[in-house]
């Protein structure tokens, strides 16, 4: 009897166990300019690390924070180089070679010219233009930083030994396991419908994924009107223009959401045959891509690994 009643008491510990490290944690903030929603199965609350990553990853890219390494090296100051900075720097420099350019962190000047990251009202001229194609000493990481920063906290996660999570910052996504409803995750693909508010919610479809990441790009938010003309905020780095081109958005499906960043981003600049070349060289990369044909009307095109995630 006694070892009858020994046993019962260590199944329900198992059993209590397994129920606790079931139970969703769900934490949400600030950072990069955006939003960040991260919800995990642990028995421990844990955004104070996760801000701590996401702190540290600030620390190193940020534009914004004087701080940064990024603003030290901007101002030509001799600054030491993290491991991390030089992981992200080396991996913007592979998907620059793999695009021909058209994913370039250099590209700083030539956004700003156009009116995006410090706004002003006089659009650049052609000889402005040229030059600042010429000025390659000022990084700007924001193509590529919120997908290493998904990166990060999904690194953190792992380490804990969790196994069931979602990483999100301002779109950019990582899962792994399932979600609080036992099934796999699922991500919407917002209609690129302009919207530079940021309050026109429609989706164009969702997928189920898990043990991925994904990243979308497009013009369809950050964009302006001067005389009757629509300026994106894709800056084509080997122009010097804002991209004029039919595709309307990228989403870019790889193992780390920062490679799906940054070639979502480049995406927008190739176009879509562009792109489909690019996918056929790199089977591990999938996408979704949504483009208007010759008569202006929505067409989406995928590759075969995510027709398999679509759900509706």
């Amino acid at each position: 009897m006694k070892q009858t009643t020994v046993l019962l008491a260590a199944l329900c510990v198992v059993l209590l166990s397994a129920c606790r490290s079931h139970e969703y944690q769900k934490n949400n903030g600030m950072i990069f300019g955006t939003v960040y929603h991260v919800t995990y199965a642990y028995d421990k609350d844990l955004q104070e690390e996760i801000e701590k990553t996401l702190m540290a990853v600030d620390g190193e890219f940020s534009m914004f924070n004087e701080e940064s390494t990024v603003s030290h090296l901007n101002r030509g100051e001799q600054w030491p180089q993290s491991e991390m900075y030089k992981s992200l720097y080396q991996l913007a420099q592979t998907v620059n070679k793999e695009t021909e350019g058209a994913f370039d962190i250099t590209v700083a000047p030539l956004v700003n010219a156009w009116g995006f990251g410090f706004k002003h009202e006089q659009l650049p001229t052609k000889e402005q233009v040229d030059s600042l194609l010429k000025v390659r000493d000022q990084l700007d990481f924001s193509a590529i930083a919120k997908g290493f920063g998904c990166d990060e906290v999904a690194r953190l996660l792992d380490a804990k030994g969790i196994t069931d999570y979602m990483v999100e910052i301002g779109g950019e996504v990582v899962v792994k396991g399932k979600s609080p409803n036992d099934l796999p995750w699922r991500i919407g693909v917002m209609k690129p419908v302009d919207d530079s508010l940021s309050i026109d919610g429609e989706m164009q479809a969702v997928l189920s994924i898990t043990d991925k990441a994904m990243a979308t790009s497009g013009n369809y938010r950050n964009f302006y009107y001067k005389d009757g003309k629509k300026y994106a905020h894709t800056i084509d780095p080997r122009t010097g223009y804002p991209v004029q081109l039919t595709l309307l958005s990228a989403t870019v499906f790889a193992d780390e959401c920062a490679m799906a960043d940054a070639y979502a981003t480049s995406f927008m600049v190739m176009g879509v045959d562009k792109a489909k070349e690019l996918l056929a060289r790199h089977p591990e990369l999938a996408a979704y891509l949504i483009y208007n044909d010759e008569e202006g009307h929505p067409v989406v095109w995928c590759s075969d690994a995510v027709k398999d995630m679509i759900v509706e």
